[in-house]
């Protein structure tokens, strides 16, 4: 992440000289002039380390508690001065300071010194600030038997030592976040950050302040100045997930960042440099929307240095057998059963389904599975009926046999409520999807079809697994 360093010295030979010594290290310099409410105006700059002359040192650190008494978000303070008797000097480090330096040091020393503060600072932002995933996924973690997924990752492992932009294609549900953080974890960068902004999830008044950050007084509301996600990133990997949701005054910017690797706060008058490798991922054909204008040309041409398109699941049905086996044995610690196996007709079942929501879907069946399982072993019966091989029809209605002898044995085997449960998350999938198809995926129209709030309309595509640009009507290349 990129630090901040304020500035509060009033001498200009020292403040020019220190500005020099960090002019070409990986931190953002501002100044404050005058003595007047340091503090409050550092911390709406979002400072990481204070430099401030000797004399104000205790009156800014007192108002800061006064202001802001949490050491997260109080900048580590430096005193400089021309003259720090012993006992003054351990005055200033007990009311809170970091350190303190004498203005008049050798070039080499004042380096030295102002450095391994800042590294000291940056390894305790980072702790704080970022959050890291509990388990951070590998390459080898992507199962891949068979023959498509073996050449989708062979290219794959060609583009994880460079820095080149990526852009992820596949459908909803894939592991297309994954597989940025697995490429991320194998790369040069894997010591610095990955930041992964959705970003079709937040509203476009507050995507541009998530992306790029804002400072103070940049808009109604903004009583601080806030790091974007560019420099959380620096150093590490950007991952911008639904890019093809991104508005279109947006993608200049970002294209900007692309060509310039500079990025200028929303509200900044000043751009400054970032580094970071770019991952973008989107389950819509971005081709299309260039071609229909939704779409920047010249970013898509940037993004898509290198393309990787994840094979759906049902285009791999050789990997299933083995990614349920590994999705059993990591469930086993994180919900506490004691499921080991999975028995041949199970697998038969799994391998015979279409999967539309692909690997998500396939954990989340699992899942499932593990917690309903009465042995050690899934058998077909703790698979969901749709699974088992009862298909809704399109008709009017789920086909129940109205003679007892045809009504499957695995039916049979399981309870009343668990069995009904069960039959209608199939029904409410298949409905939904083929609400959607009727509606060529809109979100509005297929709520009042239904009969349902387009809120809850949401929360149960996710659930399913569905999302609304695959059932978009399809353009064929002479159109």
């Amino acid at each position: 992440m990129l630090l901040r360093v304020i500035l509060a010295i009033n001498d200009n030979v020292t403040r020019k000289r220190i500005r020099q010594i960090l002019r070409n290290t990986d931190v953002s310099v501002d100044v404050l002039k005058g003595r007047k409410d340091v503090w409050a105006r550092a911390l709406t700059k979002g400072g990481d380390v204070l430099l401030i002359d000797q004399d104000a040192v205790e009156d800014a650190i007192q108002r800061g508690v006064e202001i802001d008494p949490s050491l997260l978000t109080m900048p580590a303070v430096v005193a400089i001065s021309d003259y720090q008797p012993p006992a003054k000097q351990a005055e200033l480090i007990a009311s809170g300071c970091e350190g303190t330096l004498h203005a008049d040091l050798p070039e080499q020393t004042l380096r030295e010194a102002l450095l391994a503060i800042l590294e000291k600072r940056q390894a305790f932002v980072d702790a704080s600030v970022l959050r890291r995933p509990m388990a951070t996924p590998q390459l080898s973690d992507f199962v891949s038997e068979s023959p498509t997924m073996q050449a989708f990752m062979d290219t794959v492992l060609r583009v994880v030592q460079s820095s080149t932009s990526l852009l992820i294609l596949g459908e909803t549900g894939t592991g297309k976040e994954r597989l940025a953080r697995a490429i991320h974890a194998e790369s040069p960068r894997a010591e610095g950050p990955f930041v992964a902004v959705n970003c079709g999830a937040l509203p476009e008044s507050l995507l541009e302040s998530e992306l790029f950050g804002h400072e103070e007084g940049a808009f109604t509301g903004a009583t601080r100045a806030r790091r974007g996600s560019f420099e959380l990133a620096h150093g590490g990997t950007i991952f911008l997930d639904e890019i093809g949701d991104m508005p279109l005054h947006l993608q200049v910017k970002l294209l900007r960042v692309l060509q310039e690797y500079e990025v200028q706060r929303v509200g900044g008058e000043q751009p400054f440099a970032v580094d970071v490798r770019i991952m973008a991922a989107s389950n819509r054909d971005l081709a299309r929307q260039v071609e229909e204008k939704q779409f920047r040309q010249d970013l898509y041409y940037r993004l898509s240095v290198v393309t990787l398109e994840v094979p759906p699941l049902r285009e791999r049905k050789e990997d299933i057998p083995a990614l349920a086996g590994s999705y059993i044995g990591f469930h086993q610690m994180r919900i506490g059963c004691e499921v080991y196996d999975i028995d041949a007709k199970a697998v038969e079942a799994l391998v015979q389904y279409a999967w539309p929501g692909n690997v998500r879907e396939l954990i989340n069946v699992i899942e499932r599975a593990m917690l309903l399982c009465r042995t050690d072993t899934i058998t077909l019966a703790d698979l969901p009926v749709g699974i088992q091989g009862f298909v809704p029809p399109q008709g009017g209605g789920i086909s129940i046999p109205r003679d007892p002898a045809q009504v499957p044995s695995a039916w049979l085997a399981r309870p009343l409520r668990e069995l009904r449960d069960s039959m209608l998350a199939d029904l409410e999938r298949v409905y939904l999807a083929a609400m959607l198809c009727e509606t060529n995926g809109k979100i509005d129209r297929t709520a009042e079809r239904a009969g349902i709030d387009p809120r809850s309309l949401f929360d149960k595509m996710k659930q399913y697994g569905l999302a609304k640009e695959d059932f978009r009507p399809k353009k064929s290349k002479g159109d």
